[in-house]
């Protein structure tokens, strides 16, 4: 009686090797890792609040707060959440349209001195450092795409954990306002990325059109300031409801 031979790959009897008089080939019983996913983009863009930083709440109260100091109409919850991903002025404009334009240098005032007060109880959504570390380490190129001042994005990012985090920024005072597209028209000169390779992902409608409008494609995240129900229209490839969620749909599709 003969003995099966030993595969010396796994060590278990095995069928003899078949052989091809031209090839080399390999036991049976081996089998070929499936090869890595090709990436579908390069550069993943994020929008600031409301996306990576959990600051809606402590936004929209600002917002109100700054728009009775100078003796407008108090903007609801709705209506100041609304302009959030917008630039500064344009936003304050938007949720206080009865307040004298000569006023709002002192409402833009008003609003830094809010927030300030608060920006200590800031911080990133759960999760949202290992996403991007996990990004990174597949070879993304990262971005901020925000209505944020350029000195309150550098402020956030020279914290110790975010440091050479992102491969370059862009806010709403150094370029033109969301939703026009120049913000990632910018972007990608200057990381040299093709539209179609680039995913731009926001908490608010604001964000969505800036891709559709860039020719990019779009991620919603519904935890943010706007509901998602008015996200359809903008056809985003996805709607994800927690960090976790746009955590495994990237790994997944990105």
């Amino acid at each position: 009686m003969s003995l099966k031979a030993a595969c010396s790959s796994c060590f278990r009897p095995c069928q003899p090797h078949r052989r091809h008089p031209h090839k080399t080939t390999q036991p049976l019983c081996m089998t070929t890792s499936p090869k890595p996913r090709k990436r579908q983009f390069d550069l993943i863009a994020f929008d600031w609040d409301g996306t990576l930083f959990d600051s809606t709440a402590i936004i929209t109260r600002s917002i109100q707060l700054a728009v009775g100091d100078v003796g407008g109409t108090v903007p609801s919850d709705h209506e100041a959440s609304y302009v959030i991903g917008l630039g500064l002025m344009q936003a304050l404009a938007h949720a206080a349209p009865d307040v004298p334009q000569d006023k709002y240098p002192e409402l833009g005032e008003r609003y830094k001195y809010h927030y300030m007060r608060h920006q200590n109880d800031i911080s990133l959504f759960k999760g949202v450092l290992p996403m991007l570390d996990d990004l990174r380490g597949r070879g993304h190129l990262l971005a901020v795409a925000t209505g944020k001042s350029r000195k309150g994005l550098d402020e956030v990012l020279h914290a110790v954990e975010l440091k050479g985090v992102f491969h370059a920024s862009r806010t709403a005072d150094e370029t033109a306002g969301k939703p026009h597209p120049r913000m990632l028209h910018e972007l990608m000169v200057e990381l040299g990325v093709a539209p179609e390779r680039v995913l731009m992902i926001g908490d608010t409608t604001h964000d969505l059109q800036l891709a559709l409008n860039a020719g990019c494609a779009s991620v919603g995240v519904s935890y943010g300031a706007h509901e998602p129900a008015a996200f359809d229209a903008l056809s985003p490839r996805f709607i994800a409801h927690s960090v976790a969620e746009l955590h495994a749909w990237l790994l997944d599709h990105a």
